[in-house]
């Protein structure tokens, strides 16, 4: 990977101050901003702001932001750039810039920014990724019409497995198919993971983010990488094992501590995890993960368990206030086959590896309710409806007969819900 870039764009500040200066760019920084590669990035949000946006333009990069709120795009319009704020003791603070914004209804301004950009990165959410196609389609297709062949890679940062390949898909379906031929040429949808942990939070001045200082960006080398590394990220030949680590101990150990904190009567992760009763359910879950991870995907040992420490240091972060009921949410989704529960449990049944815990996480997740959250509503009724056992066997995809539909029915039983 290519040595840092200075970036005199961000600026570091002692705790508790934003090192802004007054809004709108200098004729100096107009320049800075001119000399810079360009970035897109699709979605202002926490994960945008937070996480995609202060990476890139640590990289060197001007970063421009395609949103929907119209307040939100006006401030970074005004302003320039924005504060990033660390969940740590030293509350450092950075300002981010310079950055710009355009409305994602504005097919000319976002044709132009697409059409000067080196980069396009999205962080909107998987379910999202539909919404924002069309345009970024429609976009593409004037630079395809006048690029001169200039390459250009499109990350989707999202929450989801392979997702630029699922964004290719759609913006395929958008574009006329004269252009294919062209469009296989110059882009490229290499697939990422990201992982940091941005809060929910209501923050007086409107662009300021609150974050956790940890991060991780890794890519895939499959296709060309952008013109200008990115600085932090990790690139690898093959995704699939990284994703798995990340989705099997972040997101897995994430809702078994939320699942086992709200069976303890914790409001919040952070408290949870402050009990050792807790903590320890949480650790056993991803000791049975990691010997999961270990068998498919050969991680080293020692690497792992200290990955497993700093995920449950990260979770414990005493600077941060994760509510049990945003990370236990949707349990529906989180109990479906393919997600942090139920598929590394399947996936270790094929190994013959024994996974008590996380059956336990598994049972704790089908006793959660919340009359808020409609996936917990609709659960319940799906529990009355067909009985214990039949919506463990439809959720594990196996016979009532099973032993891990019998297994996991025994733990929930355990609970005396």
């Amino acid at each position: 990977m290519s040595a840092a870039i200075p970036n005199p764009a961000i600026r570091e500040t002692a705790a508790g101050r934003i090192g802004a200066e007054p809004a709108g760019l200098s004729a100096s920084r107009r320049e800075e901003a001119a000399a810079r590669p360009k970035a897109v990035h699709f979605g202002a949000g926490n994960i945008g702001r937070g996480f995609i946006g202060v990476t890139l333009a640590k990289s060197g990069y001007e970063v421009v932001f395609v949103a929907r709120n119209p307040e939100q795009i006006r401030l970074l319009r005004e302003q320039k750039e924005y504060a990033v704020e660390y969940a740590s003791e030293s509350g450092e603070r950075e300002t981010v810039g310079p950055v710009d914004a355009v409305p994602i209804g504005s097919d000319k301004e976002l044709a132009r920014q697409i059409g000067e950009a080196e980069l396009i990165t999205t962080a909107v959410g998987l379910s999202a990724l539909p919404s924002i196609a069309k345009a970024l389609a429609k976009a593409l297709e004037k630079r395809l019409d006048k690029s001169g062949g200039r390459p250009l890679p499109i990350i989707a940062c999202e929450n989801g497995i392979r997702a630029s390949s699922q964004l290719r898909r759609l913006v395929f379906r958008h574009l006329p198919e004269a252009l294919h031929e062209q469009a296989q040429r110059q882009l490229t949808f290499p697939d990422a993971m990201i992982d940091r942990i941005v809060p929910a939070q209501k923050n007086r001045d409107p662009l300021l983010i609150r974050v956790e200082p940890f991060h991780e960006w890794v890519v895939e080398t499959g296709g060309a990488e952008p013109m200008q590394r990115i600085r932090g990220v990790k690139y690898v030949r093959d995704l699939g094992p990284w994703t798995e680590r990340k989705l099997f101990t972040v997101n897995t150990g994430h809702c078994a501590a939320a699942y086992f904190g709200y069976l303890a009567g914790f409001r919040t992760v952070q408290e949870a995890l402050a009990s050792e009763p807790v903590r320890a359910k949480a650790r056993a879950v991803l000791e049975e993960t990691g010997a999961l991870l270990l068998a498919r995907h050969g991680f080293d040992a020692a690497e792992h368990d200290a990955y497993v420490d700093k995920t449950l240091e990260r979770f414990a972060n005493p600077a941060l206030s994760d509510k049990i009921s945003r990370i236990a949410r949707s349990p529906r989704r989180k109990l479906d086959r393919s997600d942090r529960l139920v598929r590394p449990l399947l996936l270790g049944h094929e190994l013959g590896l024994e996974m008590p815990t996380l059956q336990e996480a598994i049972a704790a997740a089908l006793a959660y309710r919340n009359p808020l959250d409609e996936e917990s509503v609709e659960l319940e009724r799906i529990l009355r409806r067909e009985g214990l056992d039949g919506a463990l066997s439809r959720k594990l995809g196996l016979p009532r007969s099973h032993r891990l539909v019998r297994s996991v029915a025994d733990a929930y039983d355990r609970l005396g819900r």
